[in-house]
Formats: structure tokens, C-alpha cells, sequence
């Protein structure tokens, strides 16, 4: 059976599906289907044989240098060169947030909210840590800087 194509062979524009078949019940089904967002659909031949390869060999590169016989560097690339086809930056870590040593002042705050029914217990958790995140931005603060 063929790969379902995404773009069209000759303009390079997306490909709508229009009937879908069951070959077991001889069922055809007509009209307008999204193929769905399938980021290995825009992986060449190549790159599909070498993502399979990678996860074959458990994402060894030692593995994968006896199996394909290719050096650590050309290996790299090519997954950086996969990881940039699927829409990802290779390298690029999630930022950690940074935790901040709490006073005893804000742990006896944080636990006396916790026990007024402020705030949840996972809530306290998390601030007890030393990072919470703030509902309105997303961005990180520790008790400290919410004081006030």
C-alpha cells in the first residue's frame, strides 16, 4: 500500500482526501477528510529509514555508527536535520525554573495559607519549593517576589 501524500506532486499544495475505502466490507466513504497533523508526513524516504534506525537502536549512536557505518558528527546531523523537518529546534532545552531558598517567614505564610483552605495542598508544594507559577503570565515567581 502506498503512503498517504500530503502535498501535491506537481504545485506543492496540501492534499485534501475525498474517499476513504475498507477493502474487508467493500465500504467506500465519499466527501472532504483532514489527513490529520502527521509531522512525519513531511520526513524525505531518507529521513523515515533514519528515524527508524534511531529508535531501533534505542537512540545509541554507537549502535547506529556499526549499523550504518557513518561517523558520530554525520549521525548528529542528520538528526538535527530530522529534528528541524518535524518543526523542532535541535538543542533547545526547556528552561528550567529556578528555585529560590525560602525565609521562614514565607514557609510559615505557605503553611498557614494551606491550612486556612487558601491554597491546595499541591499548591503548597509547589511553593514550598520555591517557584510557583503566576496564573495571569505563565512566568515563574517565588514567594518572596509575590509578597506585598
Amino acid at each position: 500500500m502506498n503512503q498517504l501524500l500530503t502535498k501535491c506532486p506537481i504545485c506543492n499544495g496540501e492534499l485534501a482526501v475525498t474517499r476513504l475505502y475498507c477493502p474487508q466490507c467493500d465500504t467506500t466513504i465519499e466527501g472532504h477528510f483532514s489527513p490529520g497533523r502527521n509531522l512525519f508526513a513531511n520526513l524525505s524516504p531518507e529521513q523515515m529509514q533514519f528515524a527508524l534506525t534511531f529508535i531501533r537502536c534505542e537512540g545509541r549512536f554507537n549502535r547506529m555508527e556499526e549499523e550504518l557505518n557513518l561517523s558520530y558528527p554525520t549521525l548528529r546531523n542528520r538528526l538535527n536535520d530530522v529534528i528541524r523537518t518535524l518543526g523542532f529546534e535541535p538543542g533547545r532545552e526547556e528552561p528550567q525554573p529556578q528555585a529560590v531558598r525560602l525565609s521562614a517567614d514565607d514557609r510559615l505564610r505557605i503553611l498557614d495559607d494551606l491550612a486556612q483552605g487558601k491554597i491546595s495542598s499541591e499548591e503548597a508544594q509547589q511553593q514550598l519549593r520555591g517557584v510557583k507559577k503566576t496564573e495571569s503570565a505563565g512566568m515563574e515567581t517565588s514567594p518572596s517576589e509575590r509578597k506585598g
